[in-house]
């Protein structure tokens, strides 16, 4: 008998992928996909999409990886269809219908009418079918075991909220909101204003913090090419944050830089940015990106994360 082939070494990648993950995978498994194609070590996703949703799951390797709370932290936007009518177990299509309404009578005037009332700082009950834990165990074990844990409200911000299509018994919203917004929670308690209940119909999200929907690239498209060609998906580092102001540092700087020194940068003309301003560093001569900083009063340059590679 021939011997089974031994597993690929896996490899240093460093960069990141903008993927639209398709509907019917969780987020890590279409992170696993991705690791496994690029042959990567080391990965991450920075914010789980239920499996009935699409839409933007930004893939970081290697060093992208210390960047990744930043998105984790960051606005989402999304697009969502609810439907009117119907309440469910999930509060999505997963779940099963558990009470229904008269969404007949629902118009458009009704809706644009208690929309606001949804904008701005408000307080949500996250969802038993949630990956938040209690003791150890995610919330959704215990909603499938039938077990109904009390919640505490979170105060959560929807920064804009608009009405993109109502036919009914469908409602298509798009909505930009902080970390920690449950959209389904948001679809039940529009549902329970206009007194008919509703669910999410779809959910796709089309931004997180900079990032946009049209930047990402589809799993099929990724898997179905050669390794060389998909490490071509690969964006660099530095494209997490491009956002942040740029600080180009001479050798002697760099090498005192990643050395976890602070810098004064008081003799440079014009001073630098801002105190408390995040900066991307990089070594001027190499043209390579060093890390991230913070600007300390008196434009002192304070190393924050720094990059391996």
């Amino acid at each position: 008998m021939s011997a089974a082939p031994s597993p690929k070494k896996r490899v240093s990648v460093h960069g990141v992928i903008l993927l639209d993950k398709p509907v019917g995978l969780s987020s890590n498994d279409a992170l696993v996909r991705a690791k496994r194609k690029l042959n990567a070590k080391k990965a991450g996703h920075t914010g789980t999409l239920d499996p009935f949703a699409t839409g933007l799951l930004p893939l970081c390797f290697g060093e992208a990886t210390k960047f990744a709370q930043d998105l984790l932290n960051a606005d989402k936007t999304y697009e969502t269809t609810v439907f009117l009518g119907a309440r469910t177990s999930t509060g999505d299509t997963e779940g099963e219908i558990v009470s229904r309404g008269d969404a007949d009578r629902i118009t458009r005037e009704d809706i644009e009418a208690i929309l606001p009332r949804f904008t701005g700082e408000i307080d949500q009950v996250p969802p038993m079918y949630s990956a938040l834990k209690r003791d150890g165990k995610p919330l959704y074990e215990y909603a499938r075991a039938g077990i109904e844990l009390e919640r505490e409200a979170r105060r959560v911000a929807i920064h804009e909220m608009a009405l993109l299509d109502f036919s009914p018994p469908f409602l298509t919203l798009r909505v930009s909101c902080s970390k920690g917004t449950y959209i389904r929670v948001l679809g039940e308690d529009i549902g329970e204003a206009l007194g008919c209940g509703a669910h999410l119909q779809t959910l796709r999200r089309v931004k997180v913090g900079s990032l946009e929907i049209d930047h990402a690239s589809a799993l099929a498209d990724i898997e179905k090419v050669d390794d060389l060609q998909a490490a071509a998906f690969l964006k660099p580092v530095d494209y997490l944050l491009s956002t942040f102001p740029a600080i180009h540092l001479s050798e002697e700087q760099a090498r005192r830089f990643m050395h976890g020194q602070r810098l004064s940068m008081e003799k440079e003309k014009p001073p630098v940015f801002n105190s408390a301003e995040r900066v991307r560093v990089y070594d001027a001569a190499r043209k390579r990106l060093l890390g991230t900083a913070i600007i300390k009063p008196g434009n002192v340059l304070a190393p924050e994360r720094l990059i391996a590679v």
